[in-house]
């Protein structure tokens, strides 16, 4: 790679701390020399309301109406609305989730072009982000269907401890019926992948949970890990994969045992969120693996009830940052220590 990473920054809802986070993260003068950031959004009128740092001064982005004409080494906007936006912090609209919406669309479409190389997004309201062209529960489903990826994998990482979840944004009901062969299969395989290529992991050692109590207590608590867990992983030990499994979550995490594996793959949303933010929050970062394109995110959402206080934690978005960075590089074969 023969220039900094150009690292495209969705501004997410604008009523929640995204604007905050994204704004705290670049007091650090320090960042111009690992990325050149690009902001998506009138970033003039964004960080109007915040406090300026007298040593600092205020923030300068140089505003611009493409990425093609972004300056390596500053501060950059790309224009997304021209209106300005009367908003209430911590009370979301649907102007703020119609920026958050064309924000996210502008940096992927520049991405996408190539104008890009990773991009970090902050948190948007999946309710308020919907329209007739954007019927996603998520960042991650709108991302997998934009750069046409077949399936991806939502990646919760801090330092050593990375946890994928086999479903996502599904209804817990519905998460039993999602659980099949088939599907544990290709998000092992992804995870693996990006194991090996993102993060530099030669043989990766990944754990899979099980579905049930107990890890089905050898099926008198449910048969979905002898039916179905427990054949996909002794095919992947056939193949010569380092997966094993199906632990019982409870267990797996209350006595450490994440710490012997590179990854660990959970079958349902709160199944490993729960446990990953309890250990990692405000320092985890969300990475979807399996697309062509490097995404990262901060471990939160948008924290309305926190916003226009200015007490938001930007850790874990300039996690984020640093994380897209990294990607970008181990991606183009640079060598990158974890």
């Amino acid at each position: 790679m023969s220039h900094l990473p150009r690292i495209g920054i969705s501004v997410g809802d604008l009523a929640g701390i995204g604007p905050e986070i994204i704004y705290k993260t670049f007091l650090d003068a320090r960042l111009l020399k690992y990325c050149t950031p690009v902001v998506y959004g009138m970033a003039t009128s964004l960080f109007d309301d915040f406090p300026v740092d007298e040593q600092i001064g205020p923030l300068t982005f140089r505003q611009v109406r493409s990425a093609a004409d972004i300056d390596p080494g500053k501060l950059n906007a790309v224009t997304c609305w021209e209106e300005d936006f009367v908003l209430t912090p911590g009370q979301p609209t649907q102007a703020s989730g119609t920026a958050a919406r064309e924000s996210l669309v502008a940096a992927c479409r520049d991405l996408k072009d190539g104008l890009l190389d990773g991009i970090v997004t902050a948190p948007i309201s999946k309710e308020n982000t919907q329209s007739d062209e954007f019927r996603y529960p998520g960042h991650t489903e709108f991302l997998t269907s934009f750069f046409g990826a077949p399936e991806s994998l939502m990646l919760l990482a801090s330092d050593d401890l990375r946890v994928a979840t086999l479903t996502g944004h599904i209804p817990l009901k519905d998460v039993a019926a999602r659980v099949t062969p088939e599907l544990l299969r290709t998000k092992l395989q992804i995870l693996l992948n990006s194991l090996r290529q993102d993060f530099g992991i030669e043989k990766p050692r990944v754990a899979v949970l099980g579905l049930n109590p107990h890890a089905g207590e050898n099926g008198l608590l449910g048969t979905e890990e002898g039916k179905i867990v427990t054949p996909v992983i002794q095919q992947f030990l056939q193949e010569g994969h380092l997966v094993y499994g199906p632990y019982p979550a409870d267990g797996y995490f209350g006595t450490g045992q994440y710490h012997q594996f590179d990854a660990t793959l959970a079958l349902y949303h709160d199944q490993g969120l729960v446990p990953f933010k309890t250990l990692a929050f405000e320092r985890g970062v969300n990475y979807t693996a399996g697309l062509p394109i490097v995404r990262t995110s901060p471990d939160h959402g948008t924290a309305y009830g926190l916003a226009g206080q200015f007490r938001a934690d930007p850790t874990s978005f300039r996690e984020a940052l640093y994380m897209a960075c990294d990607l970008v590089r181990q991606r183009a074969g640079q060598v990158v220590v974890w």
